[in-house]
């Protein structure tokens, strides 16, 4: 094998290498078979110019071509001319995969699932970032820079992932480029060809095999220094990157900022990311448990953050100032005291394995008690944790206001301020005309915005023929809602983005909550709230009301009394001051609340007021077969890196061993002491010069080492005894040796610094003889391979020619 096809597999390795850090990002692993196929493509067209050869340039265009039209043939085959050839629409369909790639990281948790949007990002990426090490490593012959996109590319997986990729995928990373520096220096030693050095190999097993007539040279010293300066940055960099917001469920930092003196802001982070991920989950884990002096619990709907920013693909929260949490939140912006209201409190308690940033509560909330790191945000009324503080087993209690307007009052409502209504009824040009025309269609006669409003939830909710489920994908785009009025399938994602956009074109004031629908009752009294009742849902802004819950999502939750034709329900009457909420073995069996009006027991709905069963996890722990790929993974992880340590350790005890009894294996054991003295050196940082004499190359151990006299002494006394073997007519066997040799290693750790100690035993440099060695016995392996093939060729051949 060449020495360049060799760069090139190591260049194409460490790629792939470096893009292990992405697999925690997405749910499935698939995609980086598909990588290393077109990574090897890619690669063998890059051998294949270089042997024309082409010149540099034309060779990296020519790579980057055929990496176009794979990309083209994978993701855009449908756009392209005959399958493969890239045209206009296929860069169009490009830039929507990568638009929808895009608004797809924002949205969903980590692990994300791996849609075409994310696919294109990620094997597109490992491609880019191939092609670049290629280039750099093996077309330009500069191996050493090609550790920055190799950086790059961990420091972006790090900078996503919340946990900094992970310290194994950093290893496999930083091994992948120092296998690519020993590549390159492998190449370039072959080219200059071996210089005598001053010691011959070593004959029989004193060398253990390892050992090559090459040595270090400056390219790969350079590549050594700069591969420690990019490995270095490399754990600092994903330090200083954001990680994305885990989402709904996740806690991964708080988005809160500032000092704590009251001011900072909050940043706009989505936490629909993992919302369908939670509803879709197999077994309903409990996350939060509260307790309430509320009369009718199918209203208290626990809301977490709103969303009020439309971009025409999504709803995200807005970028505002948030303060310290006051001991009494002001009033609701809008309500009127003519408009009925009861104060509640609510005990909540989150479970240890939920950790939010914002603060699960009732709506409006008008006092809150909470230990932590809390600040809050006026506009959205909610409670966010700062530098960190998550929800994670946190108890608190709120003071909230259950207000119950009545149809004539929300249908007499007044114009919303012009501030108000011009923030909060901006819909993007880039928005499908058939969402205003739908709404309009819906809405029609409808006298007034509260009539407007109820035709188009109960249009999404019964009257629209919509199907609810749960495994219909989000999407992205423009289209992506009129996409949904069309195919009338989807979950509350969709019928709350929905009914907002809706709400904005006929110029209500629209925003998106995202919470929890209010759980199932317990026998103790308290209320559980599962992975499957987190929800979102539209709020519409009515003067004298304040923003209002409206419920289009089918079979979730429960219709607001006011959007309904029959009256309110009886007053709220206010309960002793609850008891903090506690776990209890719930109710075994499910019974129909009677707060569930008739209209919703027919549509199947109150699924979340009645009694549910929800018990711990039936899990008996992970199977056999994942604890023992678990060990076998760690002794591989704790056994590989130490490998070198005990290779070197294994090598020094065979050539310090005893010392034979022929003149043959005395001369042996001296060249072996000799080669150890030279790799002690190395290993701490005194590089072999194969150009000096074994005397001047003592010198300059002794110099450079900083030696004493025992120790100098016995450097000259080994390089002594290897010039009687290689000069003298009849060498004199020298013993001792093997003690000069420790005494060397004495003197050396004794001189150096603790880090050198510490990488001349965990990491020795002269551990690079392996590679040396592997590459002598592959190349002789071959080389006989051959022989063999062509003798057994001309056999076979000797018949054929007798018998004509």
């Amino acid at each position: 094998m060449s020495g360049r096809t060799r760069l090139a597999l190591c260049a194409a390795g460490a790629t792939l290498m470096a893009s292990g850090a992405l697999l925690p990002l997405v749910e499935t692993s698939g995609w980086i078979v598909q990588a290393a196929i077109l990574l090897a493509l890619q690669s063998g067209v890059g051998g294949l110019a270089r042997r024309v050869p082409l010149a540099r340039p034309v060779t990296v265009a020519a790579q980057a071509l055929v990496s176009l039209l794979l990309l083209t043939l994978v993701f855009a085959r449908e756009q392209a001319l005959a399958g493969v050839l890239p045209g206009p629409e296929v860069f169009r369909h490009f830039s929507v995969l990568l638009e929808a790639g895009g608004d797809d990281v924002g949205r969903y948790a980590i692990p994300a699932p791996l849609t075409d949007g994310i696919r294109l990002m990620v094997v597109g990426g490992v491609l880019v970032v191939g092609l670049v090490v290629d280039a750099l490593a093996v077309t330009f012959r500069t191996a050493a820079p090609a550790g920055l996109p190799l950086l790059a590319l961990y420091s972006v997986a790090a900078g996503l992932s919340g946990d900094g990729a992970g310290w194994l995928w950093f290893l496999l990373a930083a091994a992948g480029y120092l296998l690519l520096l020993l590549a390159e220096g492998r190449d370039r030693l072959s080219q200059w060809g071996r210089v005598f050095g001053g010691a011959a190999r070593a004959p029989g097993p004193v060398s253990g095999g390892l050992e090559t007539d090459g040595g270090a040279i400056a390219p790969v010293r350079t590549g050594r220094r700069i591969g420690a300066v990019a490995l270095g940055i490399a754990l600092v960099v994903p330090l200083a990157l954001p990680a994305l917001d885990g989402g709904l469920l996740d806690g991964s930092g708080g988005p809160g900022g500032g000092d704590g003196d009251g001011g900072g802001t909050i940043s706009a982070v989505n936490p629909l990311v993992a919302l369908q991920d939670s509803l879709n989950q197999p077994e309903d884990r409990e996350v939060i448990s509260y307790r309430t002096n509320a009369k009718n619990t199918q209203d208290m709907y626990l809301r977490i953050v709103s969303l009020d920013q439309f971009d025409g693909t999504t709803w995200k929260t807005t970028v505002r100032d948030i303060t310290d949490v006051p001991a009494r939140l002001p009033d609701p912006p809008g309500l009127s005291p003519t408009v009925r209201r009861t104060e509640i409190q609510t005990n909540i308690s989150a479970d240890d394995r939920y950790a939010q940033n914002w603060l699960p509560m009732p709506y409006p909330a008008s006092q809150v008690r909470i230990d932590g790191r809390w600040r809050y945000e006026p506009v959205g009324r909610a409670v966010v944790g700062d530098r960190g503080q998550t929800t994670r087993g946190a108890q608190y209690s709120v003071n909230s206001l259950v207000v119950e307007p009545t149809a004539e009052q929300l249908a007499a409502a007044p114009a919303a301020p012009s501030g108000l209504a011009r923030e909060f009824t901006k819909v993007p040009d880039s928005l499908p005309s058939v969402v205003s025309s739908t709404a309009r269609e819906v809405t029609e006669g409808a006298a007034n915005d509260y009539e407007r409003a109820v035709k188009l939830q109960d249009w999404f909710a019964s009257d629209g023929g919509f199907t609810y489920n749960t495994q219909v994908r989000a999407g992205s785009g423009p289209s992506a809602i009129a996409r949904f009025l069309e195919q009338k399938e989807g979950f509350c994602v969709h019928f709350s983005f929905a009914m907002a956009s809706m709400a904005r074109t006929l110029g209500i004031p629209a925003r998106v909550a995202v919470g929890f629908t209010p759980g199932s009752a317990q026998s103790n009294g308290t209320m559980s709230v599962g992975l499957r009742d987190a929800h979102a849902w539209p709020e519409l802004y009515f003067e004298g009301v304040g923003w209002t819950r409206f419920e289009p999502t089918p079979n979730r939750g429960s219709v607001p009394d006011y959007t309904r034709e029959e009256s309110p329900s009886e007053d709220s009457e206010e309960s002793a001051v609850p008891e903090p909420s506690s776990s209890s073995a719930p109710s075994p069996t499910p019974s129909q609340s009677s707060d569930c009006p008739r209209d919703l027991q027919q549509q199947g709905g109150c699924a979340s007021a009645m009694p549910q069963l929800a018990g711990g996890s039936g899990d008996d722990g992970p199977p056999i077969g994942w604890i023992v790929g678990g060990a076998l993974l760690a002794l591989v992880v704790l056994l590989v890196p130490s490998l070198p340590m005990l290779w070197r350790a294994r090598v020094r005890a065979v050539r310090l061993g005893s010392g034979g009894r022929t003149q043959a294996d005395a001369a042996a054991r001296t060249l072996a002491a000799w080669l150890e003295v030279t790799d002690t050196a190395w290993d701490h940082g005194i590089e072999p010069d194969e150009s000096q004499t074994p005397r001047k190359a003592a010198a300059r151990i002794v110099r450079v080492g900083q030696l004493g006299p025992g120790p100098a002494e016995s450097v000259h006394r080994v390089a002594a005894a290897v010039e009687q073997v290689l000069y003298a007519p009849r060498p004199q066997p020298t013993q001792g040796l093997g003690d000069d040799v420790r005494r060397l290693r004495d003197g050396l750790r004794a001189s150096a610094g603790r880090s050198a100690r510490l990488r001349a035993t965990v990491a020795p440099r002269s551990a690079a003889r392996v590679v040396w060695a592997v590459s002598d016995r592959w190349s002789a392996l071959s080389t006989r391979w051959s022989q063999w093939a062509a003798k057994r060729w001309a056999a076979l051949r000797r018949p054929a020619r007798q018998e004509s």
